[in-house]
């Protein structure tokens, strides 16, 4: 039986591929199982894995949530599976880069959205169409399309269900990048690189302190910032020693 969704480590990098490309990596409940449990084990890994990239196999990220798999009675475990499972993505101890080609619709954009970055390419498009089907959001879009984008894009994206380009995703700040569509996979990769070449120590405490952050107005932010930083890396982690004048 193929797996519904893949990985493959890099030099440091966990690269997570959704793996339905005959049907535009439709986000069925069954493959948000194998998602899950992928997601859980790199959680645990952030000693040898310093970045994750989410991709999808074949021409597209996501069309989004697979309606024909519910209909045909297909089922999650139990009712926020796939919510929680978009949380887990967000709440990873490594940064995620989405790399987005094609398709990301709704759910798709969902999941998206749970990513620290995005790099598109300029083929990618970009909607939430929640309102063609008389469905509201259950995994994260009213929270957190508006705090990439602004609430006044976010509205307007919500209430149309109009699609983003590749282009236009990056203007407003819902992409980090848009690259042609044949240079996608190399652009995500090297940004994954550029980041494991940082110290892991602070991209584990950068990635808490931004995404804890966010949940304090700025004094309170920065009394969190004081209080939770861990500070200088020790061990094998270790850099500062090297340092040296010129």
């Amino acid at each position: 039986m193929t797996d519904l969704v893949t990985r493959k480590d890099q030099d440091g990098i966990a690269i997570i591929s959704l793996n339905r490309p005959e049907a535009l990596n439709a986000l069925s409940p069954s493959l948000f199982v194998e998602l899950h449990a992928h997601i859980d084990a790199l959680g645990q890994q952030s000693d040898s894995i310093g970045c994750v990239i989410l991709r999808g196999n074949g021409r597209s990220f996501s069309a989004g949530n697979d309606l024909k798999a519910m209909q045909a009675g297909d089922v999650a475990p139990h009712p926020t599976f796939q919510a929680e499972t978009v949380e887990m993505i967000e709440d990873l101890p490594q940064p995620v880069i989405g790399e987005i080609a094609g398709h990301c619709y709704t759910g798709a954009l969902e999941l998206a959205l749970a990513c620290d970055l995005l790099v598109c390419g300029e083929g990618a498009k970009f909607a939430d169409t929640h309102g063609k089907w008389a469905l509201t959001p259950l995994w994260g879009m009213s929270q957190r399309l508006p705090r990439r984008v602004g609430i006044p894009c976010a509205k307007e994206m919500m209430f149309t269900g109009r699609i983003v380009s590749g282009a236009e995703a990056f203007q407003i700040g819902l992409a980090n990048k848009c690259v042609p569509d044949q240079d996608l996979p190399e652009t995500a990769l090297q940004l994954a690189r550029d980041i494991v070449e940082n110290s892991w120590h602070t991209l584990r405490a950068d990635k808490m302190l931004l995404n804890k952050g966010q949940e304090f107005g700025l004094k309170a932010g920065l009394q969190f910032e004081r209080d939770n930083s861990p500070g200088r890396a020790s061990g094998d982690e270790e850099r500062l020693s090297g340092f040296k004048k010129e």
